[in-house]
């Protein structure tokens, strides 16, 4: 019987850990997930246990390594981004894998920009609006600072997909995507590390900088395998849509995050888009991608907790609500604010508190939760297109399945050819592909994404 040919991808999210094997035409043979139990840094916040990562991703590895079904030809991995792995001279751990979320001391924000100047004109440059620990660079800069001693111990810091791959191969690497991804770390503008990365001496402890579809070609267990430098989940995610299609399109991947990704608008960042936190992505090319995110899985998921203690209803109702048009004409007749938002930091009307007395039902409530969460994402979408001429819109990720979400974008972008794209593989895929050179047609997202055409709703005004 003769082995099957397959390409191991580990694909790493906050939540959810995924291993997927995938055959040389990309298609998923094996997938499991798991999540795996935090632990804590120093200061007692949690954060990935590193330990516990390394032994599930060697545990999987060895288990299809030695299954006699598989000839495991490649290795590659897609993580989330803003975390670094530090290492010492010797390729110990320094420290814990901090987490994004982590709050970032102010005394320590303030000192960053006293030295190395205004914190506009570095998110504009860095195309990284100001958000603490998730703009990565700042993470070493608070190590030198807070933490000095330890910092001095560094010889490597390692993104997070890099380090996986470190793993299997023992070489420290940085690559586009992951250095691109609001680390502060990249200006876009000069196409080189920050000024002020030079002056902290930062770039001597960034690996050499190589393409993200680079490999290396190792020996295991007297197996040649090619093992990928990693991909940042984001940039990953796109990349299945970039290589196939070649009309202008804006992807919107949701999930915790809303992210609109435009491969097709390469301008700079200006001032009011960092205000709209708006930022850029690095494709594997090192070319921008224009993106504008705001929290709102995070936020819908808040607000879905609350509405179900308020109606009585079960976690987990929300999801057979189906859009119904009489409900939506009712409250867009006299259209307010009665959600106030957690976690978004976008500019909308500040209310006190959130107001459920006006409405009778749960799906009424629900349906007014999505009217005015679908306000903001019409404005994140419209600020990514910019100027560009684009036509087609792909949806991907959770709220595919959303069907409130998925009628008020077809209503909203009826102008446009919006389609909803139902992939688990996600990133996954786009990992895969970026270390193989085999070519793939206009044909590959119908094969691989069941996509679907959003009909525009017609709405009896």
């Amino acid at each position: 019987m003769s082995k099957k040919k397959v390409t191991i991808v580990f694909d790493i999210g906050k939540t959810n850990k995924k291993f997927f094997l995938f055959d040389k035409n990309y298609k998923e043979v094996v997938r499991e997930y798991t999540e795996l139990p935090l632990t804590t840094d120093e200061d007692g916040y949690p954060t990935e246990d590193l330990v516990a990562l390394q032994n599930w991703i060697k545990d999987n590895f060895n288990a299809i390594l030695e299954d006699e079904k598989y000839e495991v030809k490649a290795i590659n991995f897609s993580t989330y981004g803003a975390s670094f792995v530090h290492l010492d001279h010797k390729g110990n751990i320094l420290t814990p894998l901090y987490n994004y979320t982590k709050p970032m001391d102010q005394e320590i924000l303030d000192l960053f920009y006293e030295k190395h100047g205004n914190k506009l004109k570095i998110a504009r440059e860095t195309a990284s609006p100001q958000s603490g620990m998730l703009n990565s660079g700042l993470q070493l800069f608070w190590l030198k600072y807070k933490h000095p001693e330890t910092f001095k111990k560094i010889r490597y810091s390692l993104h997070l997909p890099q380090y996986l791959s470190y793993l299997f191969t023992g070489i420290c690497v940085s690559e586009f995507t992951s250095i691109g991804c609001h680390t502060n770390l990249w200006d876009y503008d000069k196409a080189d590390y920050h000024d002020w990365v030079y002056e902290e001496e930062i770039d001597t402890l960034l690996g050499p900088i190589v393409p993200t579809s680079a490999s290396i070609n190792t020996s295991y267990k007297n197996k040649k395998i090619k093992i990928g430098v990693g991909i940042h989940d984001s940039s990953s995610a796109l990349l299945p849509y970039i290589l196939s299609k070649k009309e202008p399109f804006l992807l919107l991947s949701t999930g915790t995050w809303s992210i609109s990704l435009n491969p097709f608008n390469d301008e700079s960042l200006t001032d009011e888009d960092i205000e709209n936190n708006c930022l850029n992505y690095m494709r594997i090319d090192g070319k921008r991608v224009k993106a504008s995110r705001f929290f709102m899985g995070n936020e819908y998921k808040i607000q879905v907790e609350k509405l179900c203690d308020y109606y009585g209803k079960e976690y987990g109702f929300h999801r057979e609500v189906q859009f119904d048009q009489d409900l939506y004409l009712r409250l867009m007749k006299n259209k307010n604010i009665y959600f106030r938002f957690e976690g978004i930091i976008l500019k909308r009307k500040m209310i006190t508190a959130t107001d459920l007395n006006s409405f009778t039902t749960f799906e009424e409530a629900y349906h007014q939760l999505m009217i005015e969460l679908m306000d903001l994402q019409i404005h994140t979408i419209t600020n990514a297109i910019g100027n560009s001429d684009i036509e087609n819109i792909y949806i991907d990720g959770g709220f595919t399945d959303n069907d409130v979400f998925m009628k008020l974008m077809s209503h909203h972008f009826q102008h446009y050819n919006v389609m909803s794209t139902h992939s688990p593989l996600g990133s996954a895929l786009g990992a895969s592909m970026v270390i193989s050179n085999k070519k793939i047609d206009e044909t590959f997202l119908q094969q691989h994404y069941q996509m679907k055409v959003l009909q525009p709703l017609i709405l009896n005004l």
